[in-house]
């Protein structure tokens, strides 16, 4: 029977597609059928319905997705990271399951599973050839939806055919190889290591396999494509079935669907699968990569020069030194003077692309008139000096008078180390007293009380420069709205026993307002490629302590090498600026013992390397970090982040210490994901400023680092532009 039905199905196929290629010509006609643009799946990311295709999306497309059926809730975000690898993740709410039996603790919230799915493209679409792809669903899991797969999909004008082999969930037919009569799991282990999250590579392509398949059609009206699928699951093993003893009958192992396009950011999604269960969707997107700035700014100053002087009044000074501030973004800055330069002091703010700020201050020092050979722009950061861009002023004239073919600002400025400043201060536009009011979201996601865990809030920032070296600075958080009251992880039931670094959250925001930080900080440079930094105080919501750190930055090279030292205790919550003075303590709401940090070293050695040699790693970032975090263990975390060419990063982060999956609890490990999305992108003036988004699918104690509020790393941007790249580099 499972020869018969393996063959059955590719007959089925063969005839599907020899008729769509009988309807329409090997290479679409562009006057007949629409351009074709590939639709999600179920479960997210580029493909059918239930089953994946061999398509990627354009590189830097981020999609959202929602998905409902009487059985599931599937919440997604697929990410094409690089043109041959597109990431998934995904929450799936199962509706006949609560998140516990313990009423008192989830309430009616529903059982929540967290999948991570990737896909990579081995063999790219040819005329003759199809293109391939290997897959790996829900990888990262507790197994409800784990599979892999190998499939192949080609275009035939308005037809895109699929086939591929699954395993797994996407295997469970059995159409294939094996039998699925006995066994709700194909005699493949779908149990999960330790307490889940971990990757099992060993059940990989275990199991059944069957064969999968389909046909997405795009109508001659262009927002209409049609879907018709050949499903490798028969959905035995789903979750349902085993834990709730649901049926999930299968009347058909066709699935058939539509995708309408509400815009060319919206798709609406509707089918109807197993013969007998009605789905609906929406997906919403964007591509990161194609944004780019709508800006309102002023235009790059006239060069007008007046007659040579050997120097300006006052009021000249204060105006040249404004300019240099609103027109170019130097601020807070300092201008010197001597007889053969002028040199600008100061802290780029405004822009990314740095031309554009070298030019303008140019175009300024040039229209003052002073009779010098060189400009001298000097960018710091926190009053220490980064860069170093030297302009010949004759060789600027003949570039910004167009002199010769293509003259360009890049023809004249040549970056070096900074040199000790020469000549007298005659002007400088710094305020020592900086303050700022932000809004604030801390948020969780896939929680056992609610789905979504969130607090609303706002944040008061002041820093206060006593000399160049000493920093003051401060925050305080107000507390606008929050449902973390209903968090009651307040003692791990699972057995841990680790200090409670992190999963005390929900006691910080209880009350109406609490100082975020307030710390002394000492910042140097030594040499031309070393920095350090020392501090004290209240260094974050949780933890008050004293710590150092230095770098080794050299300028316009691909890696830096640091290294932070620090010793800390935990912040007691029901109180101000107090400490805790005891380790253990008991929970009267649970009745059992948690233990608090009342004193340790934590601290890391991190590499930071954007690779260059191999271009499948195009404009990335690796930080590889090994040392001890907050709850005394030991380990190493990997950061990988990739850069579109807008400036959007998208990053992943894992830590791997010496605690044993089931010491460190539900997740294995600490795992997250971000994206740190330029504000100019978002706003009409431009910034260097950024907003990060910070997703973690539990947040536990172990593999935990000390929230420093300033990075050496990040505050040397400029040595080798990473956060502040310009727009499409």
């Amino acid at each position: 029977m499972k020869t018969l039905s393996s063959l059955s199905f590719l007959a089925q196929m063969t005839l599907l597609t020899a008729v769509s290629t009988s309807l329409s010509p090997a290479i679409a006609d562009d006057f007949s059928y629409p351009a074709f643009k590939y639709s999600q799946t179920d479960f997210g990311g580029t493909g059918l319905m239930q089953m994946p295709s061999a398509r990627m999306m354009p590189e830097g497309e981020l999609r959202f997705g929602t998905n409902h059926s009487e059985d599931y809730i599937h919440y997604n975000a697929s990410l094409q990271l690089f043109p041959w690898l597109e990431t998934t993740i995904r929450y799936s709410q199962v509706s006949s399951l609560l998140y516990s039996g313990n009423e008192s603790f989830s309430g009616d919230t529903k059982y929540t599973d967290k999948s991570i799915d990737a896909k990579i493209r081995f063999w790219q679409e040819t005329y003759w050839l199809p293109e391939m792809s290997i897959g790996f669903q829900d990888f990262g899991g507790t197994g409800l939806f784990d599979g892999e797969y190998v499939v192949a999909s080609k275009n035939l004008g308005a037809f895109d055919v699929t086939m591929g082999i699954g395993w797994g969930y996407l295997g469970n037919r059995a159409n294939l190889n094996g039998e699925n009569t006995t066994s709700t799991d194909c005699n493949r282990n779908t149990g999960y290591e330790g307490t889940g999250g971990s990757f099992d590579v060993n059940r990989m392509f275990t199991g059944c396999s069957a064969i999968f398949g389909g046909i997405e059609y795009q109508t001659p009206f262009a927002p209409l494509r049609l879907k018709l699928e050949y499903d490798g699951n028969d959905y035995r093993s789903d979750f349902p079935v085993t834990q709730a003893n649901e049926p999930m009958t299968v009347s058909t192992p066709w699935n058939f669907g539509l995708v309408y396009a509400l815009a060319d950011w919206a798709d609406l999604r509707l089918s109807y699968e197993r013969g007998n269960t009605y789905f609906a969707g929406i997906t919403l997107g964007t591509n990161l990569a194609d944004l780019r700035p709508g800006w309102l700014d002023s235009s790059v100053p006239d060069y007008s020069p007046v007659d040579k002087k050997s120097d300006l009044t006052n009021e000249e000074w204060a105006k040249l030194t404004q300019d240099l501030s609103q027109v170019a973004g130097y601020s807070p800055v300092t201008v010197y003077h001597d007889s053969q330069s002028i040199t600008v002091e100061g802290q780029q703010i405004k822009y990314r692309e740095r031309s554009e700020a070298e030019q303008r201050a140019a175009v300024l020092l040039a229209n003052s008139g002073l009779d010098v050979k060189e400009y001298r722009l000097i960018e710091t950061k926190h009053q220490q000096p980064l860069t170093e861009t030297h302009i010949n002023s004759r060789h600027f004239k003949r570039v910004i008078e167009n002199d010769y073919p293509n003259a360009s600002i890049d023809d004249v400025v040549v970056s070096m180390n900074p040199k000790p400043i020469v000549g007298k201060a005659k002007a400088e536009s710094w305020n020592r007293l900086q303050y700022g009011l932000s809004p604030s979201l801390q948020q969780s996601i896939g929680g056992s009380e609610s789905f979504y865990l969130y607090a609303i809030g706002l944040s008061g920032n002041a820093s206060y420069f006593a000399s160049r070296h000493w920093l003051l600075s401060g925050s305080l958080y107000a507390n606008v709205y929050n449902n973390y009251d209903k968090f009651k992880y307040t003692v791990p039931p699972d057995g841990t026993d680790l200090k409670r670094v992190r999963t005390l959250s929900r006691q910080y925001y209880e009350d109406v307002a609490l100082i975020d930080n307030l710390q002394l900080t000492y910042l140097d440079k030594f040499g031309d490629n070393t920095y350090t930094q020392a501090y004290a105080g209240y260094l974050e919501t949780m933890f008050a302590g004293v710590g150092s750190e230095i770098l080794y930055r050299p300028l316009d090279k691909n890696w830096a090498l640091g290294i932070n030292g620090n010793y800390v205790k935990q912040r007691d919550p029901d109180s101000l600026l107090g400490l805790y003075n005891q380790e253990r303590y008991l929970d009267s709401t649970t009745g059992r013992y948690y233990n608090v940090q009342t004193g340790t070293a934590t601290g890391h050695v991190t590499l930071y390397w954007q690779p260059k040699f191999w271009p499948l790693f195009d404009n990335t970032l690796i930080k590889l970090s090994a040392g001890r975090y907050l709850t005394d263990d030991v380990g190493a975390t990997v950061d990988f982040s990739k850069q579109f060419s807008s400036g959007v990063i998208a990053g992943a982060f894992a830590t791997k210490t010496n605690l044993s999956s089931e010491e460190f609890g539900e997740g294995s490990f600490t795992k997250g994901f971000y994206i740190s999305i330029p504000l100019d992108l978002m706003t009409v003036r431009p910034s260097q400023q950024r907003a990060n988004i910070t997703w973690m699918p539990i947040q536990r104690d172990g593999g935990q680092m000390l929230k420093r509020k300033y990075n050496l790393y990040t505050m040397t941007d400029a040595r080798s532009p990473w956060l502040t790249k310009a727009i499409g580099e």
